[in-house]
């Protein structure tokens, strides 16, 4: 973690603190269920009539419940905004101000397969139009949760938490260039996304560009949804790209949000700065936001951000 200041801590802002362990609890449950399912080639898949084209499994529907009935005495009233349903109104009050926006598996398909899974809840403030909580945890790895998190002097603050507890804030402090970087992107699907990145010249080439010393240090790698914005955030890869297909908001937000709390940054193909601000003011912008993608690039800094905008075009 080289290019990301690491520091351990202890002052996870109280909120976020709960909801970071509530996240630790879903996946220590859910974990035995995932192993089962990849050792026996029971993967519990069912009919996806929200997005047709996406893997959903038992175990999707099972954290969407479950997700929705742990919150419910942690925030009392929200807006409900899961990948697997319609936004809802959970609580009394008819117009609460946080929304709750969750992806409870994503890479479902790896992750009944290949025990390859992460989790996604954000907690966003409609008064506030922006994010003031995110969690993304890591279903089988030691490194498991990245918290994004607003503290009580108004700053957003990023941590990664281990499975042992022990928690470090993240903070971008130096930069690459694009030769010298590890990008990543979702590459998985051979029409939708490899072909695509493989047509994207000029970006390899200057990826591929060696150094003084003749060595090439470049690499491209598979990352996935917002985790793929949070191992930037811990100075794991240098930046991710998406330029093909555009990531959904449930799979954008949260790491967005932890990206920007740790000092990143997150472009636009045309170099403009993406906005936290999802626009959830209402039930039916929530709604439309469940259907909007989001073509980016997201890095430790602005100038390879930059940098890497540039060579995409």
């Amino acid at each position: 973690m080289g290019r990301t200041v690491v520091e351990k801590v202890s002052g996870i802002p109280d909120l976020a603190s709960r909801i970071a362990e509530m996240v630790r609890g879903v996946m220590l449950e859910l974990r035995p269920r995932l192993v089962e399912a990849a050792l026996t080639g029971r993967h519990g898949e069912s009919e996806n009539p929200r997005h047709e084209d996406n893997f959903l499994s038992e175990h999707d529907l099972w954290m969407h419940r479950r997700y929705r009935e742990l919150l419910a005495p942690v925030l009392g009233a929200f807006v409900y905004a899961s990948e697997e349903a319609e936004p809802e109104i959970v609580g009394a009050d008819p117009d609460p101000d946080l929304c709750v926006l969750v992806d409870p598996l994503d890479t479902s398909e790896l992750a009944v397969r290949g025990l390859l899974g992460y989790t996604h809840v954000m907690v966003y403030s409609r008064t506030a139009a922006r994010p003031v909580i995110a969690v993304v945890g890591d279903i089988f790895h030691h490194l498991q949760l990245y918290v994004g998190a607003r503290d009580e002097h108004g700053i957003d603050r990023a941590f990664i938490v281990t499975a042992d507890s022990q928690a470090y804030e993240l903070r971008q402090q130096t930069s690459r260039r694009l030769s010298e970087s590890l990008v990543t992107n979702f590459l998985m699907r051979p029409g939708e996304r490899f072909l695509p990145l493989a047509r994207k010249s000029k970006f390899l080439e200057a990826l591929d560009t060696p150094g003084n010393d003749g060595r090439s240090r470049g690499r491209i790698g598979v990352d996935f949804g917002s985790v793929s914005l949070c191992h930037v955030a811990a100075g794991m890869t240098e930046a991710t790209a998406e330029f093909a297909k555009g990531f959904a908001v449930w799979d954008l937000a949260p790491g967005h949000y932890i990206l920007e709390a740790s000092g990143g940054t997150v472009l636009d193909l045309d170099g403009k700065h993406v906005p936290l601000d999802y626009h959830f003011g209402s039930i039916a912008e929530i709604a439309e936001a469940m259907n909007r993608r989001q073509r980016f690039v997201a890095a430790g800094t602005a100038s390879l951000a930059t940098e890497i905008v540039e060579s995409l075009r």
